[in-house]
């Protein structure tokens, strides 16, 4: 990676990160993978990767279970040198408990009045269960020509929660519905054994990837307090994602998000600029764990793991086979915080009465999608 980012700087002397996101972009010739990270195996690390200590007492066996987690102490955590706050856990999850949240992010999460893409140029009624709407489309086989992509195909992001607004990059206390109570279990409990005790998991930013898309070079600034972490999980397939620095011209390091992957970043980290340029085919092992589900006998009493039933498994099975979902969690206001005040002008009101707005990439550089698109085959 040091290599690479030196010849790239060489070339331009500014926007490294640019071309290196255009390098692990473009599809002909593919890119040369072997200088990516991957913490699964600490291949290609160039001795970067440092073990992280967490916190086994922060959080019980049973409270992890409860979620879907594996005993803290098992966890495999790892930072990066040069990267203070920034930590990586490869898959903490329980065997068949991914399969509960993929259902949640494809099933539950998009439902009505959280805000999606859609909303964007569709009518409220006909994004009321886009899971209703697209499961007939989704059941059938690959080898049978079907009619064009399902609502769920279509889907580029949901947001929970304080819903931003992508036209003024802010959120208001007027744009809010309640946050799931089970992604805030699990974002707590997460970041509590991350040395993050009382995380209140206030918004969140659903990214649905389908196997050309990417996300733009960008960094997450606009919750209030900043000395909460962002948190982000994976499910589905893999992707390379680019970490920098706080500028453009700092170059960034690659690494491989599997499913099941958690990232926290925290502290110098926290704004840092970051981006998705590929997705990428699970490696057969995380393949074999997601589809794996678990049954009720199995579960956690308290647990908020529900059984997924083999019907609704099949259909976010076949979404996921070429899809990637990620979840980034965050905490708007500090503790005494509140919002400014906003003109009301600022925000668009659905025919619902649901705050919606419209989506920047948080680049600089050239856009060829609508603002409403944020995961997209963007120039940047």
């Amino acid at each position: 990676m040091a290599k690479m980012a030196a010849s790239m700087v060489a070339e331009s002397g500014e926007d490294v990160f640019r071309k290196m996101f255009k390098f692990y972009k473009r599809r002909d010739p593919p890119p040369d993978l072997r200088e990516v990270t991957d913490f699964s195996s600490g291949a290609a690390s160039g001795g970067k990767i440092v073990p992280v200590k967490l916190d086994p007492a922060a959080v019980s066996d049973e409270e992890a279970a409860c979620v879907g987690l594996q005993p803290i102490r098992d966890w495999r955590a790892f930072g990066l040198q040069g990267y203070p706050g920034f930590i990586f856990i490869s898959n903490p999850f329980l065997r068949g408990s991914q399969a509960f949240w993929v259902r949640q992010c494809l099933k539950t999460y998009p439902q009505k009045p959280n805000v999606c893409n859609l909303d964007m140029h569709m009518s409220p009624s006909d994004t009321q269960d886009i899971w209703a709407r697209s499961v007939q489309a989704l059941r059938t086989p690959a080898s049978v020509k079907r009619q064009p992509k399902s609502l769920l195909e279509r889907l580029r992001w949901v947001t929970l929660g304080y819903h931003y607004n992508w036209d003024t990059k802010t959120y208001c206390a007027k744009s809010f519905t309640p946050f799931p109570a089970d992604l805030h279990m699990l974002s707590e409990r997460i970041t509590a054994a991350c040395g993050f005790p009382g995380f209140n998991s206030e918004a969140a930013i659903l990214n649905y990837y389908r196997s050309d898309s990417s996300l733009g070079i960008h960094v997450d600034e606009s919750e209030l307090d900043h000395s909460r972490p962002l948190l982000s999980l994976s499910f589905g397939q893999s992707s390379i994602f680019l970490l920098g620095g706080p500028h453009r011209r700092d170059p960034p390091t690659a690494m491989f998000m599997h499913s099941g992957d958690v990232m926290l970043m925290s502290g110098p980290s926290r704004l840092l600029y970051h981006a998705v340029p590929r997705i990428l085919p699970a490696p057969p092992q995380r393949a074999a764990l997601l589809e794996e589900l678990n049954c009720a006998s199995g579960l956690q009493t308290g647990s908020v793991l529900e059984p997924v039933s083999q019907e609704d498994w099949d259909v976010c099975s076949r979404y996921i086979q070429s899809s990637r979902v990620n979840m980034t969690v965050r905490q708007v206001l500090g503790s005494g915080q509140s919002f400014p005040k906003e003109p009301m002008s600022a925000l668009q009101t659905g025919d619902e009465g649901w705050m919606v707005g419209c989506h920047d990439d948080g680049n600089s550089g050239k856009r060829k999608r609508t603002c409403s698109d944020p995961v997209g085959t963007v120039e940047t």
